[in-house]
């Protein structure tokens, strides 16, 4: 491809697909800056893979892996990392309806996840097949299968983490 070609198959491609990275980014923070930066950091990985993707898988799996697999990364980077968190004493973020309540029950009860089962969980969230998401974690159909009853189960016995020490 042309450079000129290569910039615009990009644009198309991060205009159709931005609420997928972004969806995936949220995942591993809900911090809203952080989340930026992931999104920033999705993006340079997948100009970078650009060249390099042959097509062999549909190009959804392919943005979804390398989102995947740049959140880990940095997820992976920042726990090792010490930081001092900052609190403040308002969220303008927090709605108080019950439905709202609700997936931000849910959002902190899938953050306790590992990585990897919190990806599985996303793809699914997201209403990707079994085989879909067994292609772009990298397990078979079967695998995904079991792994998302367990996360299931866990996540419906887990108690939930206390609002207040996530800020």
């Amino acid at each position: 491809m042309k450079p000129k070609q290569d910039e615009q198959t990009f644009a198309r491609l991060v205009r159709e697909h931005k609420s997928t990275i972004y969806t995936v980014c949220y995942m591993f923070s809900k911090n809203e800056d952080e989340v930026n930066d992931l999104f920033q950091e999705v993006l340079v990985n997948l100009w970078k893979g650009l060249p390099g993707f042959k097509g062999d898988s549909d190009v959804r799996t392919w943005i979804y892996r390398v989102s995947l697999n740049t959140c880990i990364s940095c997820d992976r980077k920042k726990r090792k990392r010490k930081s001092v968190p900052l609190s403040i004493d308002i969220n303008p973020f927090t709605d108080s309806d019950e439905d709202s309540r609700q997936v931000q029950q849910l959002n902190r009860r899938i953050s306790q996840l590992g990585p990897f089962d919190r990806a599985i969980i996303l793809l699914w969230l997201e209403n990707m097949s079994y085989e879909e998401i067994g292609q772009v974690v990298g397990i078979s159909t079967k695998n995904v299968s079991v792994r998302l009853y367990r996360i299931k189960e866990k996540l419906k016995n887990s108690p939930a983490p206390d609002p207040v020490s996530d800020r």
